[in-house]
């Protein structure tokens, strides 16, 4: 059996989960236009760990959102899962929030899902999976047009997710495409089965010398997205 402590702080959904191997053993998240983070994070830690009715010293790793998303989010975010993992000397395990987003949704049919995140003016970060959430384009910034993902197959379902995905519905509506309003932001609990998998191969980072994911870095023009 081995403890992890789950945070997701890139968004504003401020969410904390604590699982046992792939089990879920405690969560506790708020979502909040105003990004109170910094007032909830601690706080919900201490409440899963009291839920569990386990001690800190339990834990035996942390896992953490690492981006993209809001910066002074993932700072938060980050901050307290090094902090952690420096007092009681523990692996520190990063997941992409995208991916985590993805994670809400369970696909049968041949699928290109798309997890997007608000970013500037017309701007989203996304990625694109199938149905197997497995990745064909890793993260990148992509300025909505009427030309993005043209060259991405409409034979497949497209599913668009996430507060990101409002800037494509006024150019992008066909019977190939859903949109999942109902997925706005990830949370730990899609966390813990990529956070399991990462403990299990010992893909850990260097707690020292981590840094949030903040793909500052964008397009001036929309990007190509190839088969």
């Amino acid at each position: 059996m081995s403890i992890i402590l789950h945070i997701e702080t890139a968004t504003k959904n401020c969410s904390v989960a604590l699982s046992s191997s792939e089990k879920l053993l405690a969560l506790e998240e708020h979502y909040s236009d105003n990004y109170s983070h910094s007032e909830q994070l601690h706080g919900f830690i201490q409440t899963v760990l009291k839920k569990a009715d386990l001690q800190m010293s339990s834990i035996d790793a942390v896992a953490v959102s690492k981006g993209p998303g809001s910066y002074t989010g993932l700072r938060i975010g980050v901050a307290a899962a090094k902090g952690i993992c420096f007092a009681l000397d523990l692996p520190l395990i990063a997941i992409n929030s995208l991916q985590v987003l993805a994670g809400k949704v369970n696909l049968t049919e041949e699928t290109l899902l798309f997890p997007m995140f608000d970013a500037r003016r017309m701007e989203v970060y996304t990625m694109v999976l199938n149905e197997k959430k497995e990745i064909l384009e890793p993260t990148f910034a992509e300025i909505i047009t009427g030309n993005s993902f043209e060259t991405l197959s409409k034979d497949k379902k497209w599913i668009f997710m996430g507060e990101g995905a409002q800037k494509c519905k006024a150019l992008f509506n066909a019977p190939y495409i859903e949109y999942r309003d109902d997925l706005k932001f990830p949370s730990t609990q899609e966390m813990i089965p990529l956070a399991w998998e990462a403990f299990k191969e010992k893909k850990f980072e260097d707690v020292a010398y981590f840094e949030p994911f903040y793909l500052k870095e964008f397009y001036t023009t929309a990007k190509k997205i190839q088969d």
